[in-house]
């Protein structure tokens, strides 16, 4: 129910009670008023009638008492009047007239108690009066009772019976009573009238404001309240509007502006205060999540949030991640499918080895196929209906990587309000990731030799408790080779340094085709080589080695005005049957070594405890 109806249902509830409580007090005054009134008629004409009797019979015309009695019962508002003697007169005077022996028992009453009797009597539709007053002896004036009467002082000596009719003043009283009723009906109503006139205003303007602040939890601040009046419930609808114009100003800046921060086009069909409030958690969220990944140590940990915001936050369940390598313009997965993988699902395997294929990767734009079907070539689609979205992640001006989500056509709706979105999360991620390549990086160039590109003596340093600590878990032996160039001195002196150079390169090269990903090659100074061999016992290791020999004395190294061949010479141990000690390991190889440059170079050699001497300087 409305407010204006609420206030005009308690209003004329409040008017009827106040009509029916006027009505019964203007009755039962009225009724009071008439038996008062009434009663007051009684006493006079009972006094009258007292005095009457009481010079008749000093005059002695107490035979025409009857005359006098009919007289009074003519009178107007008397319909009659009865004398009944008491047994006191009766003894004195004797019974009198028929009428005056009259017993009834409210006359009775009076005789024994001296005391005035009222009464309202209904015969045959009519209302009359009965007052009973009774006539005591006193000897009081002159005459008085007792002159003739011969009693004791306030003795009852009779009673008046007097009858007056109210049918008449009833009729008028219902007519007073009803034109009370009218003129409170009339005045309420009146009331009522003015009252609904000076309540439209307020009702119209809380009606007003109901609607308004309705669209305006909605997001629509474009309504405003209609002033009806130029008093408070005006300033009120004017202060109001104001609060709209603020807030419609204000939150569209907001709206605006975070939009532009997103990218994000707003649409006039949404709530726009909830998606206000939902763009600004996302910039919040977005930068709770950059403070997160600017902590982490690693590349692969800033990926591992990317993917459980993708995964948790907007449920996407097909993706992947590619990582760009600009310099080989390679690109290779890091997520398919958020698992950790070698292999292109949703591409074609080309961008693999061309990364100017991937038209994401090659432009630095978005990739939308939801809106532009086909804009890709490389993309293989799992099933009927799937499409994708390719988001560049830019990274020093130019694409760091590109983050894949595959799109059934169910899903698309949702992925285009979440594009923006899940882009300023990736735009955060960026300039994080470059810093941490740029890290990986320096560290890498401080671990490799510039040269050959061989891992170097700091990163075998660093690297020793990862090795050892392996190799114990898995409860697998590994093997080192310690690898030196026989008389690479004379290439130097001979040739020049560049010429020894070029050697060195070439054997670098040479150990890297003959080593698996998982093992590790080392420049351990000048013309020596270190290799570590995961899971290799020595046996095996040996036939590594004697095929490293063999290509490397099989090689030649074109020079400027010659070929040139060289040999080698390697020594092989083995951890832990050689030692439980890595460094300790590599001296044992070492000292191999020695014994094979020592029996004519060019030769590999297992280590054996008859070769250790303790005391000698290798």
């Amino acid at each position: 129910m409305k407010l204006k109806d609420k206030t005009m249902v308690f209003f004329v509830s409040i008017m009827a009670l106040l009509v029916v409580v006027l009505t019964v007090l203007s009755a039962f005054s009225f009724r009071r008023f008439s038996l008062y009134t009434a009663e007051r008629h009684a006493l006079s004409v009972a006094e009258t009638v007292k005095v009457g009797l009481t010079e008749s019979m000093i005059n002695g015309t107490i035979d025409k008492r009857q005359q006098f009695l009919a007289r009074l019962s003519s009178v107007p508002g008397v319909q009659q009047v009865r004398v009944v003697r008491s047994q006191a007169v009766i003894d004195q005077f004797g019974t009198g007239l028929s009428q005056e022996t009259l017993r009834l028992s409210s006359v009775d009453a009076v005789l024994s108690s001296g005391k005035d009797y009222f009464e309202m009597l209904e015969t045959e539709g009519d209302l009359i009066f009965r007052a009973v007053i009774p006539y005591i002896a006193n000897d009081h004036g002159v005459p008085n009772c007792l002159q003739c009467h011969i009693v004791p002082q306030d003795t009852v000596l009779g009673a008046v019976m007097i009858d007056i009719p109210l049918t008449e003043v009833r009729g008028q009283g219902i007519i007073a009573v009803m034109l009370v009723t009218l003129a409170v009906v009339a005045a309420a109503l009146i009331s009522l009238v003015l009252l609904r006139r000076m309540l439209n205003p307020l009702s119209e303007t809380a009606e007003e404001v109901r609607l308004v602040s309705a669209r305006a939890v909605d997001g629509d601040f474009s309504k405003r309240v209609k002033q009806s009046s130029t008093d408070e419930v005006g300033d009120i609808a004017d202060n109001i509007n104001r609060l709209l114009d603020f807030l419609e100003r204000e939150i569209g800046t907001i709206r605006s502006r975070v939009g532009q921060l997103l990218g994000y086009q707003t649409s006039d069909g949404r709530n726009q205060l909830t998606l206000t409030t939902e763009m600004v958690d996302s910039l919040v969220e977005a930068s709770q999540f950059k403070q997160a990944i600017e902590e982490d140590q690693t590349k692969q940990e800033i990926y591992h949030r990317l993917v459980d915001v993708l995964q948790h936050k907007y449920f996407v369940k097909r993706f992947s991640v590619y990582e760009v390598a600009n310099s080989k313009n390679k690109m290779a997965p890091v997520y398919v499918s958020c698992n950790e993988s070698d292999h292109c699902r949703y591409c074609d395997p080309l961008i693999a080895i061309d990364a100017d294929a991937c038209r994401a990767k090659r432009t630095g734009h978005n990739v939308n196929a939801l809106d532009y079907p086909g804009l890709c070539t490389m993309f293989r689609a799992e099933k009927e209906g799937d499409t994708h979205v390719c988001l560049p992640i830019i990274q020093s001006g130019s694409t760091g990587c590109v983050v894949q989500l595959v799109v059934s056509a169910e899903d698309a709706p949702f992925m285009r309000m979440a594009l923006p979105f899940i882009a300023v999360y990736l735009r955060e991620a960026g300039p994080v990731l470059e810093a941490k390549r740029l890290m990986e990086h320096l560290r890498e160039s401080a671990l490799r030799d510039a040269m050959t590109g061989l891992y170097n003596r700091r990163f075998l340093e660093e690297y020793v408790g990862t090795l050892v600590a392996g190799s114990q878990r898995r409860k697998a032996p590994f093997s080192v080779l310690m690898l030196d160039l026989d008389y690479f001195k004379q290439v130097n002196d001979t040739h020049g340094h560049e010429a020894g150079d070029k050697v060195i390169k070439t054997l670098a090269d040479l150990l890297q085709r003959n080593v698996r990903s998982s093992d590790m090659a080392v420049r351990y100074g000048g013309e020596e080589f270190l290799m570590v061999l995961l899971d290799t016992p020595a046996d095996a290791a040996m036939q590594v080695a004697e095929k490293i020999r063999s290509e490397v004395e099989a090689t030649k190294v074109p020079l400027a005005s010659t070929m040139l061949q060289k040999t080698i010479s390697i020594g092989v141990a083995e951890y832990p049957k050689d030692s439980d000690t890595f460094w300790q390991v590599v001296k044992f190889a070492d000292v191999a070594l020695y014994q094979a440059k020592s029996s004519g170079r060019n030769r590999v050699v297992r280590f054996a405890p008859e070769m250790w001497d303790a005391d000698a300087h290798y």
